[in-house]
């Protein structure tokens, strides 16, 4: 069969016994359709024709006598756009367009102009016809030539029929409601987009001051994360401990605030050192005052440069570390920062501590003046008037009073106080009354939520301090987190010294009570004067232990209530206590089932009778939730487990049940210390709670 074989509906094969064309007056054999019959086929344009010369079939139309068969067959020949438009509107068929061509043209006969559409030979049973001459392409018309017919167009709306106009090119209006639909599109368009922009305006305006903020910071190397002196480094490990210090430097702006000239004194010394942990969990905050003339046994360090804020050989032949690429220090705190820099300073503090300093930041008198002033001024109160012998007039009239940032860096520096005889100590309880004062008024101002009030405060200091491993995102997200502490969980603690200086002028510390008060810190165990939010005493602070219910096993048994936790924000180590094996890796398993996170168990030392649940201070949600897959286990408290509750199963343990419910009320009875003893603190610690606003 050849390409055209069945192309055109109605044509008879070869063996139909003849053909027929169009026009001759045949009727088709009804039996002869085949699959492409209703098709729409238009004859072969001429070789060379132009798209004017396409010819118009009106056979079908002039002959009114021919049947509807005969009229549908031979309208299935060639149709044009017009044909289909009168179909479409149920008009009759446009009048032909009129051409002006030359006579012999007009006597072409019909089945002449279509001799180019003749079968192949295959198709004819007899002689192949005659063939016929192609005639002479028509010369190309003048545009004044013939009459154009105006096709009207389509309405899409009113039929499937494709639209054959768009072939041809044509200007069409879009109906008013497809262009409603674009308007609306593209209002829509445009609000996603301004919605986007404004979200990239919002988010890239924090980003960008964050960075500009943060070029802004002057860098110093301060940080030492690899010493050997920090103790117990699982245990610390999310807490944030910032090394705070006030300098006490003449270079600059500070001479001209009273502080004297670089005369007087020069380089810089550490005014004010505070080492403020944040634990992990930020429950709370504990800062630890260090008396300036704190007796430290000397080190060596790498000189440093206050000016340049450099290390290495100073320069200067006048400094008594001219060339000297190590030196030591002296005997006093402040020596440290004057000899080494914040990198001296860092090692002193992580050796008399053992906590891992992480965040160092260091403010000189005018950064913290204009901190203050950029607060609006922050609140005192003093029982008396302060007169100082060296600064003159502190605090004129006693009582509540707002202070400016000059007058504030008086209250906080004057150690040499008329009505104190306390020197160094008066002026450190002044500090922590200050800086309560202070995170009181940042917290009920929301102050690390506002990105205006953080800009105000942080462009007013940021040029008078320096710091290591602190940046503006660091500092509000900090910020945000302590936010929701309450000030009766922010407490400052002063380290135990023996209370007086000694020959030398140093204040010699008490070294049991100040590693007992650090490993508190470490361990998270309660410190006095600790306050939840409704003002009770904190569980094992002392003012909780006098006034807990007693129980069976003695005063030191406390009875909380606690709120269950989710599952996986637990942790959990579990330990075998029994002589069954491998029954640790069972509970093991089946606490992880519940969604609990599970370390590797081991075997403890020594038989329990009853499973047991330990948990360091600070961690009674999550030692509740353990123990609610217990059967009657025992809640103890201890210390040096961090956020990990520890669960011992003793001779009693049967099954692993399911934790109560996250959110569940439950109340635990507490014991204290059978494992570990409970950190001692000296009694007489010094303590300043930042909810206690009583005038001092």
């Amino acid at each position: 069969m050849s390409d055209g074989d069945g192309a055109t509906p109605g044509r008879p094969h070869s063996g139909d016994g003849g053909s027929a064309l169009p026009g001759d007056g045949a009727t088709p054999d009804a039996t002869a359709s085949t699959d492409n019959d209703g098709l729409t086929r238009s004859r072969r344009a001429k070789p060379l024709a132009a798209p004017w010369e396409r010819e118009i079939d009106t056979s079908a139309r002039d002959d009114s006598a021919r049947d509807d068969s005969t009229r549908d067959y031979e309208q299935s020949g060639p149709v044009t756009v017009a044909d289909l438009i009168a179909k479409i509107n149920g008009e009759a068929p446009p009048a032909e367009p009129k051409r002006h061509r030359a006579a012999d043209d007009d006597t072409h006969d019909s089945a002449t102009r279509y001799s180019d559409t003749h079968y192949s030979d295959t198709h004819h049973s007899g002689p192949a016809p005659e063939p016929v001459s192609e005639p002479e392409p028509e010369p190309y018309p003048d545009t004044g030539d013939f009459d154009t017919t105006i096709l009207p167009v389509i309405d899409p709306r009113t039929s499937e029929i494709p639209d054959l106009t768009a072939l041809r090119p044509a200007r069409r209006t879009p109906a008013p409601r497809l262009l409603t639909h674009h308007r609306a599109v593209v209002i829509g368009r445009v609000a996603a987009a301004l919605a986007a922009v404004l979200a990239l305006v919002l988010t890239g305006g924090a980003w960008q001051w964050q960075s500009a903020k943060n070029n802004l910071l002057n860098r110093v190397s301060a940080l030492d994360p690899d010493s050997r002196d920090i103790v117990d480094p699982n245990a610390q490990f999310g807490d944030e401990n910032f090394l705070i210090v006030g300098t006490d430097s003449r270079l600059g702006d500070n001479a001209e605030i009273g502080a004297g000239t670089t005369e007087d004194a020069a380089g810089a010394r550490s005014d004010t050192v505070m080492l403020v942990n944040i634990p992990a969990n930020r429950k709370r905050v504990v800062a630890v005052s260090f008396p300036r003339d704190l007796e430290i046994e000397p080190m060596k360090c790498e000189p440093w440069d206050p000016e340049t804020r450099e290390y290495g050989p100073i320069q200067d032949p006048e400094s008594p570390m001219y060339g000297k690429e190590q030196v030591y220090t002296e005997y006093k705190l402040n020596s440290a920062f004057a000899v080494g820099g914040p990198k001296c300073l860092v090692k002193v503090i992580q050796k008399l501590s053992g906590l891992h300093v992480n965040r160092f930041m260091a403010v000189d008198f005018v950064g913290f003046s204009k901190m203050v002033d950029a607060l609006g001024g922050v609140e005192v109160c003093s029982t008396a008037p302060i007169e100082d012998y060296e600064l003159g007039t502190v605090l004129a009239t006693a009582g509540r009073q707002i202070v400016d940032g000059p007058t504030a860096l008086n209250y906080v520096r004057a150690r040499q106080v008329t009505t104190e005889t306390n020197g160094d100590y008066g002026r450190i309880k002044r500090q922590q009354l200050f800086l309560s004062s202070l995170l009181r008024s940042l917290i009920s101002k929301e102050t690390f939520f506002s990105l205006s009030k953080l800009n105000n405060v942080v462009n007013l200091f940021i040029n008078d301090s320096y710091v290591d491993n602190v940046n503006t995102k660091d500092l509000v997200d900090l910020g945000q987190s302590v936010q929701g502490v309450n000030a009766g969980r922010i407490t400052f603690v002063t380290v135990p010294t023996v209370g007086y200086a000694d020959e030398w002028g140093n204040e010699i510390p008490r070294l049991d009570d100040m590693r007992a008060l650090f490993s508190a810190i470490i361990n998270d165990d309660p410190l006095p004067e600790e306050r939840n939010a409704d003002n009770t005493p904190v569980p094992g602070t002392p003012e909780s232990l006098a006034n807990a219910t007693t129980g069976e096993g003695g005063p030191s048994d406390e009875i909380v209530d606690a709120v269950t936790t989710d599952p996986e924000n637990v942790t959990v180590q579990v330990s075998n206590s029994t002589t069954t094996s491998g029954l640790g890796a069972t509970a093991a398993a089946a606490l992880q089932t519940h969604g609990f996170n599970v370390t590797t168990p081991d075997d403890y030392p020594g038989p329990l009778p009853r499973t047991t649940v330990f948990f360091s201070p600070g961690n009674e949600e999550a030692a509740a939730t353990v123990a609610s897959s217990f059967a009657d286990a025992t809640i103890e408290r201890t210390t040096g487990l961090g956020d990990v509750v520890q669960v011992v199963l003793g001779s009693d343990f049967d099954a692993v049940t399911a934790p109560s419910p996250s959110g569940s009320a439950v109340q635990v009875h507490i014991i204290r210390g059978t494992r570990t003893p409970t950190t001692e603190l000296p009694e007489d610690l010094t303590v300043t709670n930042a909810a206690d606003t009583s005038c001092e």
